[in-house]
C-alpha cells in the first residue's frame, strides 16, 4: 500500500504510532517500525536530553527501518524550555525520520529540522491550524478528530469532517487521526483523502506495549462511550478513560473552585504508576473513543498486518462496486 507518506518516510504501511506518555519506548517504537510502520519514542518520557538520546540510540540497535519522536509543546509539570530544546537537538542528531508536534507550533524549530533532513508533522483539530501550519513550512499534517485520546482541539470537530476538509484545503499530505483501531479506519481515512492513519490507543493493546494486563483487559471490557472530556474549566481539554478519578475532576470543575485540587489529580507520575500496578480506577488514562473497536491483544506485526490486508479489501470491493 504505497501514499505519499510510506514514500516520504521510507515505511511499508501507511500507519504512524502517535505519543503516549510513559508507553511509547525503544521496544515497542521498534516492534511497529519492524512491522512495516513508523514507529514512535515520546519524548516526554525522559526528563533530559541525553535520557532521550539513550533511548533513540537503544532503538535504533532494536531496528533498521525509520522511526519518529513526538514532542508535546504543552504547559508541563517538569518539562522546561531549554530540555525542550534539547529535545529538538538530541533528535537532529540522531537524525530521526520524523518529529511529531503537539501544541504550540515549533517554528524556532522548524530551520534546524529541516537542515537535519527530518520530516516535521503537527498535529491540528481545525482547518485554520492547518493552513497555518503549511504557511509555517511543516512537512505534513496529522488532522486530530475530536475522538481522540489526549487533548483534542476544543472546536469539537470529528474525523470524518476534519480529514476531508483538511486534505481539500492544503497541499501537503494529511494524516487522520483520532478513533482509528483497524483496517475500516484506515480505508475510511484513504477515502477521505488522508495519505495514512496515525494511532495510538490501539497500541496499548499490543503484545510489545508494556502495559499491566487490568489496563489491557479494562479496554477491551469497554465501550466507546466510556471516555469523557475532563479539564475543559482549565482550558486543557482531556479525552480520558471514564473512572473513579475523572469523575472526581468532573466534580471539581463543576464546582467552579478551587480548580487547583485537580493538578495533583492529573499529575504524569500518577499515571505512570497506574500503567504499571494496573489500578484501573487510579488515574487519567488518555485513551480515545476507538477503544470500542478494540477487542484482544495482538502483535505489532498481526495488528498492522491485518489492517493493511482488511483495508485493501474494503477499498477493492467497493472498488468493484462500480
Amino acid at each position: 500500500m504505497k501514499t505519499k507518506i510510506t514514500e516520504m518516510l521510507g515505511i511499508k504501511h501507511p500507519i504512524i504510532c502517535g505519543g503516549m506518555l510513559w508507553l511509547c519506548k525503544p521496544d515497542l517504537c521498534a516492534a511497529i517500525s519492524n512491522a512495516g510502520g513508523l514507529g514512535n519514542i515520546t519524548a516526554g518520557n525522559y526528563d533530559t536530553g541525553e535520557e532521550l538520546q539513550a533511548a533513540l540510540r537503544k532503538t535504533k540497535a532494536l531496528t533498521d527501518q525509520p522511526f519518529g519522536v513526538n514532542i508535546t509543546l504543552l504547559p508541563s509539570f517538569r518539562i522546561t524550555q531549554e530540555t525542550y530544546d534539547d529535545y529538538f537537538r538530541v533528535c537532529c542528531e540522531e537524525k530521526v525520520a520524523a518529529i511529531e508536534v503537539s501544541g504550540a507550533p515549533a517554528k524556532r524549530y522548524l530551520d534546524q529540522v529541516h537542515e537535519a533532513g527530518i520530516k516535521i508533522f503537527h498535529k491540528v483539530g481545525s482547518l485554520r491550524h492547518a493552513l497555518n501550519i503549511e504557511k509555517l513550512g511543516y512537512d505534513g499534517i496529522f488532522a486530530a478528530g475530536i475522538e481522540e485520546g489526549g487533548h483534542p482541539l476544543n472546536d469539537d470537530v470529528t474525523t470524518m469532517v476534519l480529514t476531508p476538509r483538511i486534505a481539500e484545503s492544503v497541499k501537503i499530505p494529511v494524516v487522520t487521526t483520532g478513533g482509528i483501531a483497524d483496517g475500516r479506519g484506515l480505508a475510511a481515512a484513504l477515502a477521505l483523502g488522508a495519505e495514512g492513519v496515525m494511532m495510538a490507543t490501539r497500541f496499548i493493546n499490543t503484545k510489545e506495549c508494556i502495559v499491566h494486563e487490568n489496563i489491557k483487559q479494562e479496554i477491551i471490557n469497554r465501550q466507546e462511550q466510556d471516555t469523557t472530556l475532563i479539564c475543559k474549566t482549565l482550558n486543557l481539554q482531556g479525552r480520558a478513560l471514564k473512572n473513579e478519578l475523572t469523575q472526581k475532576v468532573l466534580d471539581i470543575e463543576a464546582e467552579g473552585k478551587d480548580l487547583e485540587r485537580i493538578f495533583p489529580l492529573i499529575t504524569g507520575q500518577r499515571v505512570k504508576d497506574a500503567w504499571n500496578n494496573g489500578d484501573v480506577n487510579g488515574a487519567a488514562f488518555m485513551v480515545g473513543q476507538s477503544i470500542g473497536l478494540i477487542k484482544d491483544v495482538l502483535s505489532c506485526q498481526e495488528l498492522m498486518d491485518g489492517m493493511v490486508k482488511d483495508a485493501e479489501a474494503i477499498l477493492r470491493r467497493n472498488l468493484e462496486r462500480f
